[in-house]
């Protein structure tokens, strides 16, 4: 199973209330004290430069985070003081990739800065051991775990097979929308695509009014446009709907067609990451997923094997 970067969601009483100027400056000190941290536990020869016989400060000086990322020794001094400074998203990657973050510590310099991450890690915290399990105990019914984006954060092993190999795919490229409209077998595995290309992309819109400020999402829908005609004829239609439980059919190139009804199971009170469920809608269409299932789990085994 893939995993990525879960976005921060709406609460369900409306709109995240914005941070007073207390707040603000909370997070600043939080921000400067978590960069002095990182900084003080790694050794200059971590980062290639020279330890040095007169070096007193743990770890590396301030001096050498700047030049390792590129950015002025006092305005990243101005950061550790926690002054009332912009900071873009470039040089908080810039910051992570020199103080040699992990995911989680990555995603805490973003939250710390108010920034969402354009490149957000490919671990998600929320896909945890009990829901990979949870979605492989309800195979052979087709699930998987996605976000408000449709970026495909988890899937079992009939999803996997259900539309194309998605296993084939790059975890980049594991997006319902962009897989709907760029991606040769995904689209004829959707018996009615029009439809659907239309319908994602007036979801697509009625959420991301939410997110109109974040990077990834500019970056996913920057794509969309140089990527399929499709989807610009779609967006300049300014349609919105909301999300809803429907029938659906696939043309399965493994056991045919089959027609399933879909469900999300909503994680958070907002529109945010969500269980998707296909349950067969007929009994051959059970069959038929039980069929897809058993070649999902041959081709583990062959690949196990192997």
């Amino acid at each position: 199973m893939t995993t990525t970067a879960q976005e921060t969601t709406a609460t369900a009483h409306g709109p995240e209330v914005p941070p007073t100027p207390r707040d603000a400056e909370v997070r600043r000190h939080e921000l400067a004290a978590f960069l002095r941290s990182r900084r003080e536990r790694i050794a200059p020869e971590q980062v290639g430069l020279p330890r040095g016989a007169r070096r007193r400060t743990p770890g590396l000086r301030r001096e050498e985070v700047a030049q390792l990322s590129a950015v002025g020794v006092t305005w990243y001094t101005w950061l550790e003081q926690a002054r009332d400074i912009q900071v873009s998203v470039q040089v908080l990657d810039a910051l992570a990739r020199a103080l040699l973050l992990d995911p989680s510590e990555r995603a805490h310099l973003f939250q710390l800065a108010g920034a969402a991450d354009p490149t957000p890690s490919t671990t998600c915290p929320s896909v945890t051991p009990a829901m990979r399990a949870l979605l492989e105990q309800v195979e052979p019914f087709p699930s998987c775990l996605q976000n408000s984006r449709y970026d495909i954060l988890a899937h079992n092993r009939t999803y996997g097979l259900l539309l194309c190999d998605l296993d084939a795919v790059p975890p980049e490229d594991r997006n319902c929308i962009l897989l709907s409209y760029t991606h040769p077998e995904w689209q004829s595995s959707i018996v009615h695509l029009e439809e659907t290309q239309r319908l994602m992309a007036a979801r697509f819109r009625a959420t991301m009014a939410r997110h109109l400020a974040e990077p990834a999402w500019k970056t996913l829908l920057n794509r969309l446009h140089t990527e399929s005609p499709e989807f610009r004829r779609a967006w300049d239609r300014h349609e919105v709907v909301a999300h809803r439980s429907k029938r659906k059919e696939f043309r399965n190139r493994h056991v045919g067609r089959v027609t399933v009804d879909h469900t999300d199971l909503w994680l958070t009170p907002g529109a945010g990451p969500r269980i998707v469920t296909y349950v067969p809608a007929d009994e051959e269409s059970r069959e038929r997923l039980a069929e897809l299932q058993a070649i999902a789990l041959a081709r583990q085994a062959v690949h196990a094997a192997g």
